[in-house]
């Protein structure tokens, strides 16, 4: 009866069924983290803001704007510069080790104008490229521009001359892109077309393989391939598709020394059913050699090389 009245009674101290909770509420709970590492606080929130701005993990916005870009790594970083790659801010590791390709990405950067420079620790950089192996140089390449569908064929128009646009279909690789675009300066097109979704877009590597023609050769972005097809079919641009089965060889299609829109496939799948379907006319390339199919660089850069023969 004695334990049992002093289990009962008012007293303080530790009682039967505590399990040392008092005990453990007296234990330190070790240094308060910093502001950026507490959940929740306005400083995390903040860090994290900055963070997915750097990695360029922005949503698309209005008017053709696309995402901004990481380039990671020396040798990217300095082929990026020396390829004419825009670029907005090159940021560079606290106490880097210098050496040949870091010397040089810098001084392409002050030679070009308008880079910023920046120096971050190496935390820093590590948490922008999400732990990728930056090597102490990550270059920053800013949203791309695109321009509107009706946009190529205005810019035609303006300078007096039927349009000559190049389309892509289902081409993911922006090597392939860059070698179109490349290839619609050099024969006197007035720009490209692609789809805004499942489609390269216009990032470091599609930039680098221009060869700088990016610049003045417009790239247009279409919500829905096929919609802006027949709009151009409406404008009076004839819509030609390649394909491996087409009805009409290259030689035979009087139609290329007018206003025109060539729409290249990829090689694997070559064009997509709708847009096939929206074609005024399907053309092959032929192959005597025996090849069964051109990637889409090459593909495209064979067909406007004859609508620029025609129409000079």
């Amino acid at each position: 009866m004695a334990a049992n009245n002093r289990r009962m009674s008012g007293k303080k101290g530790a009682q039967v069924g505590s399990g040392g909770q008092r005990r453990r509420g007296l234990e330190g709970k070790g240094p308060t983290p910093p502001a950026e590492m507490r959940k929740g606080h306005a400083k995390q929130r903040a860090a994290q803001a900055k963070a997915r701005r750097a990695q360029g993990r922005t949503t698309q916005r209005r008017g053709g704007r696309s995402a901004s870009e990481l380039v990671v790594g020396r040798n990217p970083v300095v082929e990026a510069l020396r390829g004419g790659v825009p670029a907005s801010t090159l940021y560079v590791q606290q106490f880097i080790d210098n050496d040949e390709r870091v010397r040089e990405a810098l001084q392409l950067a002050a030679d070009r104008g308008g880079i910023n420079l920046m120096e971050a620790p190496r935390p820093e950089l590590d948490r922008m490229t999400n732990g990728l192996n930056h090597q102490g140089l990550v270059l920053q390449v800013p949203p791309y521009e695109y321009a509107h569908p009706e946009d190529l064929v205005a810019a035609a128009h303006d300078e007096g001359e039927d349009p000559l646009i190049v389309a892509l279909d289902g081409v993911t690789d922006p090597r392939n892109l860059g070698a179109v675009v490349r290839s619609v300066s050099a024969f006197g097109g007035h720009g490209v077309l692609v789809p805004e979704r499942r489609a390269a877009g216009m990032t470091a590597g599609a930039w680098k393989t221009s060869a700088g023609t990016a610049a003045r050769t417009p790239v247009a972005r279409a919500t829905n391939l096929t919609r802006a097809l027949e709009a151009y079919k409406k404008a009076g641009v004839l819509v030609v598709g390649l394909a491996a089965d087409g009805e009409a060889e290259l030689g035979d299609v009087e139609a290329l020394d007018g206003p025109v829109v060539i729409v290249v496939g990829s090689e694997g799948k070559g064009l997509s059913r709708l847009v096939g379907e929206t074609c005024d006319v399907r053309v092959r390339i032929p192959m005597p050699g025996g090849a069964e199919s051109l990637n889409a660089g090459v593909a495209a850069g064979i067909v406007l090389y004859e609508a620029a023969r025609r129409r000079s």
